[in-house]
């Protein structure tokens, strides 16, 4: 059987990105839409190795962002961001002012969700059943979905604890490449482009 092979990409830019907002469901902001124009293969048409199937979050951003990017994407569910609850669509630092113990809490314990919405824990576990449901499948894919989605996903491929998923910066855009085959996944670091 032939590996898998997984790009997680990260959505482009939104308002809420921007602002700092808990989630929500916003659509590319402009400077989002342009940098995924600038990432997309226009007018070359479908490259060998491109892959053979787009995964997208639910959120607009998400699907936005893989059209975009030329690939017709196929909604999966358990891409869609962490449920911030009444939290969602609500500024980090207002929520600080409000809540700074409830933010303190849901910041430094996984499990805690005093928004009423996902805990990290429970993010990790559905993000966890989809990765390890992908590994053996022997195709390529690419997943576009959210930062945090793909900061979880790293922890669960790479077997580290949960708390590490903090250590982990993913940029709007970002792309993150695992392989699988087996028990285990694989992190891909490409070469970087030459700079002059």
């Amino acid at each position: 059987m032939s590996a898998t092979s997984l790009r997680l990409v990260a959505h482009g830019h939104t308002a809420a990105l921007r602002q700092a907002r808990f989630g929500g469901n916003d659509s590319l902001d402009e400077g989002g839409r342009r940098a995924a124009l600038a990432q997309s293969p226009a007018g070359a048409g479908r490259r060998e190795g491109d892959p053979v199937a787009c995964l997208s979050s639910p959120a607009a951003a998400a699907v936005e962002t893989a059209e975009v990017l030329g690939l017709a994407p196929t909604i999966e569910a358990a891409l869609a961001d962490c449920d911030y609850g009444d939290w969602s669509g609500r500024p980090l630092a207002e929520i600080a002012a409000e809540r700074p113990d409830a933010l303190r809490e849901w910041l430094s314990t996984p499990d805690a969700a005093p928004h009423g919405g996902e805990s990290i824990v429970a993010v990790r576990q559905r993000v966890g059943r989809w990765l390890d449901a992908q590994r053996d499948v022997g195709r390529r894919v690419t997943a576009v979905t959210h930062p945090l989605v793909i900061r979880v996903a790293l922890v669960h491929a790479l077997d580290l604890p949960l708390a590490t998923y903090r250590q982990f910066d993913v940029a709007p855009l970002a792309i993150v490449r695992l392989t699988g085959q087996g028990p285990r996944w694989r992190l891909r670091l490409d070469a970087a482009p030459a700079y002059g």
